[in-house]
């Protein structure tokens, strides 16, 4: 038995997704005649609030799409130093948009507002690049799940409309952070310009994400989308995974938050760590002891069957998901238990 805990991307279609995906109405996608696709729009937008949205192949694109409708060339966003459209997203801030990032040095990938407004450039100043875009991330990658207090995202709103700018969520975990905070969708559509939210994750699709915003914002969307190539024909088939998991994967999140509080709980307890993330959600980030060289620890993993990812610096990250079953989480449970170095 394989234990696969490298990513909540991972995860396969079930059985009762793949019979409803196959029940689907399709048409042409690029023509906008796909009738699952446009209920998939609808339908999220219909949750967060906002007035119109588009399915896209990645996260990613979703990202870099409204980064680049919100920028342009020589500008400059504001982001922490763990975000993913930084770090993760193959420089396609700089290569899509010829935008530079400014970088907060936050805490677990969240910034204050203060240290925002701090980083804002004078407008007029024009030695400098100008400030355009705040992009927050929730949860937060890198930064172990971490969950923003949306009382913080607030403030942040109101120096970006203080200050013009534009106000960006890269919401690839915003499922976990709904269900672990108890906030709503509509709560986060009241705050950003843009929304992107991932099915592909937490939610067991396949593939697939959703950008949110204005009307007049999600046309744009489309012309980006066309020149990233992002244009699908049937995609309808797609899209009904993601209407299967709106309606039957989102509760189901916290089994995967308990059992990585549980996997937490042994950790901390164990010799070879030297410290654990808290953990909110799904993701747990840990140290090992630096006498530990990583490849040996993930080798003893891997001759175990378990499948992890390095982080660098001795830091090793697990992500817990609906394909990790309750057998699984025993069988690991036991093994970390027990193990030696």
């Amino acid at each position: 038995m394989e234990i696969n805990l490298i990513s909540d991307t991972v995860t396969k279609p079930s059985k009762e997704m793949l019979e409803f995906m196959m029940s689907s109405n399709v048409g042409d996608d690029v023509f906008k005649d796909d009738p699952t696709v446009n209920e998939l729009e609808d339908l999220i937008a219909t949750k967060f609030g906002m007035e119109s949205a588009l399915f896209f192949p990645s996260g990613t694109m979703a990202n870099q799409t409204a980064i680049k409708i919100h920028t342009q060339p020589g500008d400059q966003l504001i982001c922490d130093k763990y975000a993913h459209v930084y770090n993760y997203e193959g420089g396609g801030v700089s290569f899509n948009s010829g935008v530079s990032c400014k970088l907060l040095d936050g805490n677990r990938g969240m910034f204050t507002n203060e240290q925002v407004i701090s980083a804002i450039n004078p407008p007029d100043f024009y030695h400098s690049p100008k400030t355009s875009l705040v992009c927050a991330e929730n949860t937060t990658n890198k930064g172990g799940g971490a969950c923003w207090d949306i009382g913080e995202l607030k403030k942040i709103q109101q120096t970006c409309k203080e200050n013009n700018l534009y106000y960006h969520l890269d919401g690839a975990r915003i499922w976990n952070a709904i269900v672990q905070t108890n906030t709503n969708p509509s709560q986060y559509g009241k705050i950003f310009d843009s929304i992107s939210v991932c099915l592909s994750k937490g939610l067991g699709c396949p593939v697939g994400s959703v950008l949110l915003g204005s009307i007049e914002f999600i046309n744009k969307a489309i012309k980006v989308r066309k020149l990233l190539g992002g244009g699908m024909r049937q995609a309808g088939y797609l899209a009904a995974c993601g209407i299967y998991a709106l309606k039957n994967n989102i509760e189901r999140l916290n089994e995967d938050h308990i059992k990585a509080k549980e996997i937490e709980s042994i950790l901390k307890k164990s010799n070879f760590i030297s410290q654990v993330e808290k953990v909110e959600t799904n993701i747990l980030i840990f140290q090992i002891e630096k006498n530990i060289k990583t490849d040996v620890f993930l080798n003893k993993m891997s001759n175990q069957n378990i499948k992890l990812i390095s982080m660098g610096d001795n830091k090793l990250r697990l992500v817990t998901h609906k394909d990790y079953t309750n057998q699984m989480h025993e069988k690991f449970l036991d093994i970390i238990s027990n193990l030696k170095f």
